[in-house]
């Protein structure tokens, strides 16, 4: 009996092996128009939450859907089942070896099987053709075209709009091993390859869509990756071999003005996992109210970004992201949709809201809080030293002045400092860009800065501030925030949560101000927000405890040159983790480090991105995937599992085989 089962599973992987359904009794080759697509419309009202479903959300797998496919005869219709108990289900699993299924191996995809899951998706699954692959004349793809080459070019560090539409491109293109840049920009760039790409992706416009991926991945052990816009700095969702879900294209928003979930009464907005933050801003400006979101402009609000915690420039008085949210709609590792709130599921919700994505399921939309329209005041200026005579003491000197203040500007006035410092020719540079103000006129602002910009002018520093005043939040943000940086292979980042206990005293004022100075000096490049996120009444979710004591959100990253050899490149790397962030860590014992935008080998991440939430979230992810289907690079239960190539000895490659530990 076992050997007939293994002999069956395996000819699923042959090119000849021919998918049939029956017609009138008789076997014929599959026809796409009698399985395509595999979905129904079910109730729109079937959630759980008070908000029903979008359309996309009630276009499901069901089990008539599959049940009707399985009278039809269609070969291994079995594949694509709910999460279950059969003998044949518990059997299957225990042909799997201790890797994720990836290409070569006995049990992964033929061709075959992937065209009859194109049809059951209704021609939504695209193989992956990296987007730089037009900059080559010579690739496996043979699609060059200089004027979409040159397009690209132009537009790879400075426009993620480009990046966030395409459906495998992602921000963290070192981790994914670098398999296809474009030659004209990078050049140790020589040749295109998928590598660690996803080799399929689906383009997802439904929940039927992301369940048969699910089942599909689940029933053969694929690897599979979920890829909203791509911004973390972790390379979640890209890898080697990997089926992927798009989420990208879940776009629908809904505004209620009276809403009520639990003890909230209020209005609210619904918006679907792709939604990016200028399409809720905008639409939220259009009823009158604000809801949370980062201050990037192509990130996607209710993805990877509110699942991990989510910071912006209105965390200064309404909290972290993921403190907003009332309701989620996601697909589980079993396949099914289920609503995840403090009534249904409250287990998932509060994992959900800060346990990272990519984790405990695809979430397909979430219902947040909208909170009332918001009047902002803003603020940027700059300074340099060996410009005016202006010395690298009295640099220093200045931003200490800044420094120093941090409480009173983020915890006692809800304020959002966005600053970069640098090193130049010349010396330092600080550029603030911007002092974001929610609640404030400009005349309060200039009250608050006032002592700080007289500490300026007795040390000699002259700044030309320049102010402005908005009366709701979507055109300060539109004017504050420039779009962010983008696909450079020859970066590392981490990153640290300063937390209000290092504000205690001169004494650990001045420590605390040392390190990053340091660092400065040694490394040269700091980006940071000074913002509060722990006011009273925040609600209990797996965010990072960190963020609740946190004063500033520290940024730190090394540079090397593309060309330079691997020892080289070896060194600045590790110089991230060993010494540069290290200075932070040892300052902040025992303190922590946002997961979305931190280091790709932070130690002890399991501690440092969710603290004392970890156990439990071990937990729930054992009780919600206890296959692990879903596996993202840092994530909860990641730990479990090793890519099986390290790029420098010691940064796992997305480029490979993701294996038990």
């Amino acid at each position: 009996m076992s050997a007939m089962r293994f002999f069956t599973l395996a000819a699923l992987v042959s090119a000849s092996f021919a998918q049939t359904i029956k017609v009138s009794g008789k076997d014929i080759p599959v026809d796409k128009s009698a399985i395509s697509p595999a979905s129904e419309a079910v109730s729109r009202s079937s959630s759980k939450a008070k908000a029903p479903l979008f359309v996309d959300e009630s276009t499901q797998l069901t089990d008539r859907v599959l049940n009707n496919l399985t009278s039809l005869g269609l070969s291994h219709i079995e594949l694509f089942e709910f999460d279950n108990d059969k003998e044949e289900t518990i059997h299957r699993r225990s042909l799997f070896a201790q890797c994720k299924t990836a290409p070569g191996d006995d049990y992964f995809p033929s061709d075959t099987l992937w065209a009859v899951f194109d049809y059951l998706l209704g021609d939504a699954l695209q193989k992956t053709v990296p987007y730089a692959s037009v900059c080559y004349e010579d690739s496996e793809f043979g699609n060059y075209n200089k004027a979409k080459c040159d397009y690209l070019m132009n537009n790879w560090f400075n426009n993620s709009y480009v990046s966030t539409e395409d459906p495998t491109a992602v921000n963290a293109v070192l981790y994914q091993g670098q398999s296809c840049l474009p030659p004209s920009l990078f050049a140790s760039a020589k040749s295109c390859t998928v590598g660690g790409y996803p080799l399929y992706t689906v383009d997802a416009t439904n929940v039927a869509h992301i369940q048969l991926a699910i089942n599909l991945a689940r029933s053969l052990n694929l690897r599979l990756v979920i890829k909203n816009t791509g911004h973390d700095f972790g390379a979640k969702s890209t890898g080697y071999g990997a089926l992927s879900i798009w989420t990208h294209n879940l776009k629908s928003i809904e505004v209620y003005e009276d809403y009520e979930e639990g003890d909230y009464k209020g209005p609210a907005v619904k918006a679907g996992a792709g939604v990016q933050a200028y399409e809720v801003y905008e639409a939220a400006k259009e009823h009158g109210v604000t809801v949370i979101g980062g201050e990037g402009q192509t990130v996607g609000v209710m993805g990877g970004f509110i699942q991990g915690g989510g910071h912006g420039p209105l965390s200064g008085i309404h909290g972290m992201a993921a403190d907003s949210v009332l309701s989620f709609e996601v697909v589980t590792a079993d396949g099914r949709l289920v609503t995840a709130s403090e009534s249904c599921n409250p287990d998932l919700f509060w994992a959900i809201r800060g346990g990272g994505g990519g984790t405990f399921g695809v979430v397909t939309s979430a219902v947040v809080k909208a909170h009332p329209k918001v009047a902002v005041a803003t603020l940027t200026f700059a300074f340099a030293s060996g410009v005016d005579g202006l010395t690298d003491e009295v640099f220093w000197k200045g931003v200490k002045a800044f420094w120093d203040r941090f409480p009173e500007y983020a915890k006692d006035n809800g304020n959002y400092e966005y600053f970069l410092i640098t090193k130049t020719e010349t010396g330092y540079s600080f550029s603030m860009q911007p002092w974001f103000a929610p609640k404030f006129t400009v005349e309060k602002l200039k009250k608050l800065v006032a002592p700080l910009f007289a500490d300026f002018k007795e040390l000699g520093i002259n700044i030309k501030p320049k102010y402005a005043e908005y009366d709701d939040f979507y055109p300060a943000w539109q004017a504050s925030f420039p779009l962010e940086g983008w696909g450079n292979p020859a970066i590392r980042q981490g990153s640290r949560l300063f937390p209000e206990e290092n504000w205690a005293n001169e004494t650990i004022i001045s420590k605390t101000f040392d390190a990053v100075k340091g660092s400065i000096e040694d490394y040269g490049w700091f980006i940071a927000f000074n913002l509060y996120a722990g006011h009273e009444g925040y609600p209990d979710t797996a965010v990072n405890p960190g963020w609740r004591t946190a004063l500033v959100h520290g940024i730190g990253a090394v540079f090397w040159d593309v060309t330079a050899d691997e020892e080289t490149k070896k060194n600045i790397s590790d110089s991230l983790t060993n010494d540069y962030i290290q200075r932070w860590r040892d300052v902040t014992p025992g303190g922590h480090a946002y997961c979305s935008e931190s280091d790709y080998i932070e130690p002890d991440f399991q501690h440092s991105f969710w603290g004392s939430n970890w156990e439990r979230l071990v937990e729930i992810k054992e009780k919600w995937d206890p296959y692990d289907v879903f596996y993202a690079t840092n994530g909860v239960g990641s730990d479990k599992w090793e890519l099986q190539d390290k790029i420098f000895g010691n940064l796992p490659n997305q480029n490979s085989k993701l294996c038990r530990v």
